[in-house]
């Protein structure tokens, strides 16, 4: 990647351009063209943003974008393919620790589990119908049943006796 940087460096040097104005004319700013230019990648938090303005920063020089993308990309590959299995492993328990101690608010929490939806539509279900069935004997209950009268006399001697009938 220093090799990149310098030659990035001196084509800009030999066009004549300072550091400020082609940082100001790619709309980037000084630090992170200097950090291109010395092929410090370390100071850049998103790989792909440093292919980016390295791809930008190569056509700006009036350089072959494409031959200076492909020597960034063998940097690549050259730097990732000597890291062992065993250190991107530990790099993955970091990041899922530094997640797992991060402070949550229960605001933006997003739950973890689904409800189970065909458990709850039963439940619903048959609390409505619980509901209805008391309704419906309750108000049985409290309701009086219509009625015929008869009024039935019968004289049973010289007494008079009435039922009533339903």
């Amino acid at each position: 990647m220093k090799e990149l940087g310098e030659y990035l460096k001196s084509t800009r040097i030999s066009n004549g351009v300072g550091l400020e104005e082609a940082a100001t004319d790619l709309d980037i700013s000084t630090s992170l063209l200097e950090n291109i230019e010395k092929g410090n990648t370390r100071a850049f938090n998103d790989i792909y943003d440093l292919k980016e303005y390295i791809k930008s920063y190569a056509n700006y020089l009036g350089i072959d974008a494409d031959k200076v993308s492909d020597e960034f990309n063998d940097f690549l590959f050259e730097h990732t393919s000597k890291i062992s299995l065993d250190d991107i492993r530990e790099a993955q328990k970091s990041l899922n620790e530094k997640k797992e101690n991060k402070i949550k608010s229960p605001y933006t929490m997003i739950p973890n589990k689904k409800f189970p939806l065909v458990p709850v539509l039963i439940s619903l279900f048959l609390f409505i119908f619980l509901i209805l069935l008391i309704y419906l004997i309750i108000s049985n209950i409290n309701k009086a049943p219509e009625r015929s009268f008869e009024l039935i006399s019968e004289k049973i001697g010289k007494k008079v006796i009435y039922e009533l009938t339903y």
